[in-house]
């Protein structure tokens, strides 16, 4: 049996049905023009199945969880900017943050 190939994942975000990325797109130093760029690709395309926002932000979620340890810091830290820039230019409201202590029940008085 022939060994797969390791960069299947940049297989799909080459052939992907959701979007055709701009070259370069997730290397951008700027999370407003990753978030941009993300826009007009998934407004430009005719072959995504679902909305413009959930396309864009589908395709930016996967290079993030993709991209593992071969994503550096900074750039990590850029493209999650990405994320809450692309909600502004769609009109949608911050992600709201949900932490562990808020998702537990509250706890009673001690005896």
């Amino acid at each position: 049996m022939a060994k797969r190939g390791k960069r299947w994942s940049a297989h799909v975000m080459r052939t992907s049905n959701a979007l055709d990325l701009e070259r370069g797109v997730f290397t951008k130093r700027s999370p407003r023009a990753v978030a941009r760029s993300l826009k007009r690709s998934a407004e430009a395309s005719h072959r995504r199945k679902s909305a413009p926002f959930r396309s864009a932000m589908s395709m930016l979620n996967f290079h993030i969880n993709r991209a593992g340890r071969g994503l550096s810091r900074s750039q990590r830290a850029v493209l999650e900017r990405a994320k809450q820039e692309l909600r502004k230019l769609y009109g949608r409201k911050p992600h709201a943050r949900k932490t562990h202590a808020a998702t537990r029940a509250p706890q009673s008085a001690p005896r």
